[in-house]
Parts: C-alpha cells; structure tokens; sequence
C-alpha cells in the first residue's frame, strides 16, 4: 500500500484516518454481523442506531437546543439555496443575503425565484477578498432573514464572528461546521454539505429550529419540505446511509479530540503557521485581506501563473496534493479542515521555504 499523502483538497476533504480504517471494516461487515454497512436496511434496528447515535453526537458536540431539528438530506448544499428560500419565504416577503463569494451569489439567484431579495452587502466588486463588518449593511425590519456564507472554499475569507443583526440568521455553514463552537440559538436554520468537515460527500445536515417547520406553503412538493423530514426522523425516504454513517464516525472522533473549542485552538495553530510564511516570504501573496482570513482555506498567489503552476507541480511530486486554486481566482490554495494534520501544514511551509529560495 502506498504512503498517504496530504491531501488539501477544497471538498472532498480529508478525513480522520482512523474512520477511513473503520468504514473499510464495517463496509465488509458491520459489528460482526455478517451483513456489510452499505447493505444494512435503513430500517434495521442496526442502521436506526447508527442515525441516532449520529444525530445525538451532532447536537452534543454543537450544543443544538431541544427546540431545533437535525436533518440528514441529500442534493448537496446546492439544494438548500432554494429550499431555504421555498420553505420560509413568500412572494410578498423580503430576505437579505450578503454576497460575499460563489455559493452565495449561486444562492442570492436562486432565492429571486421565491421572495424579494436584498442583497445588502457585496465584495464581488473585490474579487471577493473580505467579509463585512457588522456596520457596512443594514438588515430591513422587515426582512424574514440574513443569509450568509460562514466561511468562503474559493476565496479563502471566513467570518471572524457571527453576525450581530436584529435578524433570524440562516448560515451556508459548509465548509467550517464544527471547526469553532457556534451558539445555535441564534440561528433559524443551518446547514453543511458534509463533505469538508464532517464526512464523505452524499449527505447534506439541516439544523432547523421546530417553529419554522409550518411556514411551507401548499405548493411545495412534498420531498421539498423540511417538515416531511423532520416528521420522519430523516427516513421519509431511504437517506444516504454510508455518508451518515461516516459523520457518526467522524464526530466520535471530534469528541474524542475535545469538541468544538479544542479544534478551533488546533485550526488556529495551523492557520497561523500558514499565514506566517505567506506575510513572511516576498513570493506570496494571501488574496484574502487580514481581518477576514480563514482558517479553512488558505488562499495565495505567487507573481506569474507559470510560477504557480511549477509550485503547484513541485508539491504535488512530494506529497502535497490538491493545492491548485479554484479557476475563477487561480494561484493556491491549501484547505486545512479539522482532520487535516499539523504536519502536512509543516511540511508544506517547510517546502514555501525552499521553493523561494531556489524561485525568489
């Protein structure tokens, strides 16, 4: 078997190397009991356990209110652009949405076909190098929500705090759930594509606060609504059983690294050696502007594209995998999500380093 690489791949991201271990085993046969994971029936009593066991973990290690709901959906993050907006907003209703990068502008078109939309702040003007300060936009009184984008794969910006708005919040949280604790209670709804801090792609998790089940309108088909799912404890259909599994994996994991506060010390750490060879070293550049950096995915360039495509080739042939920019801000980028390792991030400032000296 060969060596594992580092693997700074945006999503699908690294996972704990022990829960790759474990579902390997239990995808031949699960506990023992002669019947492999992704053959168990959703309605056995062992997958029912398993989804149980999942969710209590989730709300444990997020400390979820009794009053709120945790889905497991699938069609991607993507889907929630436009279930958020069918699900809590009318034709006659307004909800304001900070453009702060792709997914969210993704999001902003798809919540015109529902609602009137502001959009109350945008940096796209700026390649999407910020996030805003809490007095740069104003939420109307009337607005039904803020939605925002807790943290920008491509763009490598994060919100440093949440939101400070008299507005019920809806957070795109996809790519930094659970990498710093959250107070829950202060949003409507939250939601995460699994496949860059909680598991494998396949399964998307909705966090849903219980009153804002009945807002749907009639003329919304049944599988779009929240409230199907939450009615049938996520098994209206059969749900992606392997990825949720593997989210029950990787959260035991998490708890077992000491949860939310104890990873966010260990992000801030990684992040910290990154950015310190970007701002240390004349051939990098970080996109993102100070105030604003992620610690999810560090985004920099080097003066030429062709010194960025030798430095992304270079790396790639030592271990250091999936550091390519995404195409519409080029340069590099390395993701560094909970599971990814503290030496990976000491190896590639390790190999910045060098690459100046030979490259400056």
């Amino acid at each position: 078997m060969p060596e594992r690489i580092f693997n700074f791949s945006p999503g699908p991201g690294t996972l704990p190397y022990s829960v790759l271990q474990e579902a390997a085993a239990d995808i031949v046969n699960f506990k023992n009991t002669g019947i492999g994971l992704i053959e168990l029936s959703h309605r056995s009593k062992a997958f029912m356990a398993v989804a149980e066991e999942t969710e209590t973990l989730i709300r444990e290690l997020m400390g979820i209110p009794s009053n709120y709901k945790v889905l497991f959906l699938q069609g991607g993050a993507s889907s929630q652009f436009f279930m958020v907006p069918m699900n809590l907003l009318k034709s006659d209703q307004q909800a304001t949405y900070l453009n702060t990068g792709v997914w969210a502008k993704k999001a902003i078109k798809e919540a015109k076909l529902f609602g009137r939309i502001e959009v109350a702040y945008s940096s796209e003007a700026i390649t999407y190098k910020r996030v805003p300060r809490d007095d740069e936009y104003t939420v109307a009184p009337d607005s039904q929500y803020l939605y925002f984008v807790t943290n920008n794969t491509i763009y490598g910006t994060q919100f440093p705090t949440m939101p400070n708005k008299d507005a019920m919040l809806i957070a795109d949280m996809s790519s930094d759930i659970l990498s710093r604790p959250v107070d829950v209670s202060k949003f409507g709804l939250i939601f995460a594509g699994a496949q860059k801090n909680m598991g494998p792609a396949g399964v998307t998790v909705v966090i849903i606060r219980d009153d804002l089940l009945d807002r749907v309108g009639d003329q919304v088909p049944t599988m779009l609504k929240y409230k199907t799912h939450a009615e049938k404890d996520s098994m209206f259909n059969t749900p992606p059983c392997f990825a949720i599994y593997c989210v029950g994996r990787v959260m035991h994991w998490l708890k077992q690294m000491g949860g939310a506060a104890a990873i966010e010390k260990i992000n801030r750490d990684k992040a910290a050696l990154l950015y310190e060879a970007i701002d240390s070293i004349d051939l990098y550049r970080g996109h993102a502007e100070k105030e604003s950096r992620s610690l999810m995915n560090v985004t920099f360039n080097l003066p030429t594209p062709e010194l960025e495509a030798q430095f992304i080739r270079e790396a790639t042939a030592v271990g250091l995998d999936g550091l390519k920019g995404h195409r519409s801000v080029g340069g590099c980028r390395a993701s560094i999500y909970n599971a990814f390792p503290k030496e990976g991030v000491e190896k590639l400032v390790a190999f910045m380093a060098d690459f100046a000296k030979k490259n400056g």
